[in-house]
């Protein structure tokens, strides 16, 4: 018995690097996925892989940052599966640099793909998990925001600082309906913090000395397994809090 048995549970950016991990960690606990990514021969991708370890999972294409094309992926995977108790909303365009190079397009494109989908996203679903028994949402922050040095990720973190706030505003407002709310900060060995190491290697290295752990996480076992934990029944009493998975270099206090 998987502590998510039972449970369906909707991914987006789940294609590759920290959704993957999730979808997977998701599906060994027992849930259903739905395999949400804009590019479909990397979600089919993935819940093949899923499929071929036991679990149930079924691929969808989405552009998070199309309100029509949300509101008919919710109602797809409602149709697909029955129900949807968690939502984990990875998907995210990266609006990096100076702030005087990060252009309005690129930063509007982050908001868009980040909060304003998340908020969209949280919305649609609400009935859904709101029918469930404990439905839970997981939304993706940074740990740049906490940064010493805010240089070239300004931009970047205050698009997901707009989603922490989000997140808290749902647990305050949908407790009530039993429906839980967190925030999740991770640091993983995804593709785009791979290509930012190979880009930026000294910056790299000084910012690997500043994680106590000393490495960043595994997508699946590090960040996927810790997300599924908390959509658990051992978290029932949790929501509204800001996670960080990143090896204690973040204060979120």
């Amino acid at each position: 018995m998987g502590a998510l048995d039972g449970k369906v549970a909707l991914v987006t950016g789940a294609g590759q690097g920290v959704g993957r991990g999730i979808a997977l960690a998701m599906a060994t606990a027992g849930a259903r996925v739905a395999v949400v990514g804009r590019t479909q021969a990397k979600v089919e991708s993935v819940a093949a892989e899923i499929a071929s370890a036991g679990g149930q999972a079924e691929a969808f294409a989405c552009d998070v940052k199309d309100a029509a094309s949300i509101a008919g992926l919710v109602d797809a995977v409602a149709a697909t599966f029955g129900s949807i108790d968690i939502l984990v909303n990875n998907a995210q365009e990266v609006p990096l640099g100076p702030l005087t190079d990060v252009t309005d397009e690129a930063f509007q494109a982050g908001f868009a793909s980040g909060p304003l989908a998340s908020f969209r996203l949280m919305k649609a679903c609400h009935p859904h998990l709101a029918r469930a028994a404990g439905g839970v949402i997981v939304n993706l922050a940074t740990s740049a925001a906490r940064r010493w040095d805010m240089s070239g990720y300004g931009a970047y973190a205050a698009v997901k600082e707009a989603t922490r706030v989000l997140t808290r505003a749902a647990a305050a407002e949908w407790g009530p309906d039993g429906i839980r709310a967190l925030t999740i900060a991770p640091h993983a060995d995804s593709p785009g913090l791979k290509a930012w190491i190979e880009a930026r290697p000294d910056e790299a290295e000084a910012f690997f000395r500043t994680i106590p752990l000393r490495r960043v996480g595994r997508c699946e076992e590090d960040i996927g397994r810790a997300v599924a934990a908390l959509c658990g029944p051992e978290f029932g009493y949790l929501t509204g809090a800001t996670v960080p998975l990143d090896g204690g270099q973040a204060n979120f206090d």
